[in-house]
């Protein structure tokens, strides 16, 4: 970071302070998370995994008993680029799986409430996430080859989810939502219980922390 990106972002640490005398948010863990200066020390993974088990895609406006959430949706995603790359690495299916890991705080807000909200919003899920990669043993910033491949897999389980649960058609897809991926076929999404959806993550997350360190040994 430079002079310049450095000064902005003490502005921007500054002013969101005189907003928000109160910074932190308590987790469950016990955890105390300043949100504006988040420690990778100060994130466990089950908070994480209740959070996004207890968040919703698409607002909530999703067919079904249950809701679909952002730890189903962050699994869906893993498991598309495990289709579109079989040789993946752990550590880019981590990236994969933490992609949307910072919502566990911030929530999932829809596309059109992002562009109103703003700089602000993005800046402090941006920081959130980057001490999250950090703290499960990724770098703050991912390579842009990582990068691209989540954000396409990504973008095929929102294609996906938009026709299957949100009540797009093919065409919205494209011209609503300015989506080119296809929706994939042969799968059927069916949202579950959130204490089902954040065990399936838990499981998942422990079993790709697992084959990071054996990758690396």
């Amino acid at each position: 970071m430079n002079a310049s990106s450095e000064k902005q972002a003490a502005a921007l640490t500054a002013h969101l302070a005189d907003h928000a005398p109160r910074t932190w948010q308590r987790m469950l863990s016990g955890r105390r998370l300043n949100l504006l200066d988040p420690s990778p020390m100060d994130i466990e993974i089950e908070d994480i995994a209740l959070g996004l088990a207890r968040n919703t895609r698409w607002n909530g406006q999703t067919q079904g008993f249950h809701a679909w959430s952002v730890a189903q949706h962050s699994d869906f995603v893993v498991d598309i680029l495990r289709r579109l790359q079989p040789k993946a690495t752990p550590d880019i299916l981590m990236a994969a799986k933490l992609h949307d890991a910072s919502e566990y705080v911030t929530h999932d807000l829809i596309t059109p409430l992002k562009a109103v909200v703003g700089d602000v919003f993005k800046e402090v899920e941006k920081r959130l996430l980057q001490a999250i990669r950090l703290r499960f043993g990724l770098s703050a910033v991912l390579p842009a080859s990582t990068e691209a491949l989540v954000k396409n897999a990504d973008k095929i389980a929102a294609a996906t989810e938009a026709v299957q649960l949100a009540g797009f058609s093919n065409v919205e897809v494209r011209t609503v939502l300015g989506l080119s991926e296809k929706p994939l076929s042969g799968v059927e999404l069916v949202p579950v219980p959130v204490a089902e959806a954040e065990k399936a993550f838990l499981d998942g997350f422990r079993a790709l922390e697992a084959a990071m360190v054996l990758q690396r040994r």
